[in-house]
């Protein structure tokens, strides 16, 4: 009968067989490195994919796919026939084995959050106070200033959901939504980066804002509804991750 491991060897996992870092992860790494020792900024411009292809020795399609992980995470934005540029001032790429894990789990968060802030939206028209409508004024203002900072205005975003949530007076609804708060942050990131996404939200908010303060229970989850099937709209749940390119 075969052994699961040597004789006398410790157990350990140490020894487990070794994954082979895809070809277009390499590129990430030299692109990341490119940017850093250049002193790359937010605007500049990338050499273009025929030009790295070559300098690097490897295929376009291993650069392009590498530029579409970049394009993912919000670090570059592609412009059609323009050229690829930087959104910040570095390339600070999250590994794409996280990614790849964020994007099996993404789906059952933003569907969760469908369920429950709709709700939860309909309940605060009916429930809210004076000082609810004051907390929600107060976080799209707080968001408003991040977005005039050229930030995502995640932090906004947060105070505004976590305001509907207090505001529908609910404490098991609340503890559901305390209890998925880490995957919900995860999805309020990956929405805010999406180019125009933050002024988009803004403006959602407020017609959530405007339906809860108008006691209209249909009109605030309607308009919670709409916002969320917006936030699902990523392009990472678009992305197809290629192995071995």
């Amino acid at each position: 009968m075969l052994r699961s491991r040597r004789e006398g060897d410790p157990v350990t996992d140490a020894l487990r067989p070794m994954s082979k870092q895809r070809l277009y992860e390499q590129v990430l790494d030299r692109l990341r490195q490119y940017v850093a020792e250049g002193g790359l900024k937010a605007g500049d411009r990338l050499p273009p994919e025929r030009d790295l292809a070559q300098r690097l020795g490897v295929s376009r399609a291993s650069v392009k796919q590498a530029i579409v992980v970049l394009e993912v995470q919000g670090l570059v934005e592609a412009r059609h026939g323009g050229g690829t540029y930087l959104v910040r001032d570095s390339l600070d790429v999250e590994p794409v084995e996280r990614m790849v894990e964020r994007r099996r789990r993404l789906p059952d968060v933003l569907e969760a959050r469908e369920a429950l802030e709709t709700k939860l939206a309909e309940l605060a028209a009916e429930r809210r106070t004076d000082e609810d409508l004051a907390a929600m004024r107060g976080a799209l203002a707080h968001m408003a200033e991040e977005i005039e900072r050229d930030g995502h205005g995640v932090e906004g975003d947060r105070l505004f959901h976590a305001a509907v949530t207090a505001a529908a007076h609910s404490s098991l609804l609340a503890e559901f939504m305390r209890s998925i708060a880490d995957q919900i942050a995860e999805s309020r990131t990956e929405s805010l980066r999406q180019p125009g996404r933050p002024s988009r939200s803004l403006g959602q908010h407020q017609a959530i804002l405007d339906a809860i303060a108008a006691r209209r229970p249909t009109q605030a989850a309607a308009a919670m509804r709409r916002h969320v099937r917006t936030v699902a709209k990523v392009r990472l749940l678009d992305w197809e991750p290629e192995e071995g390119q």
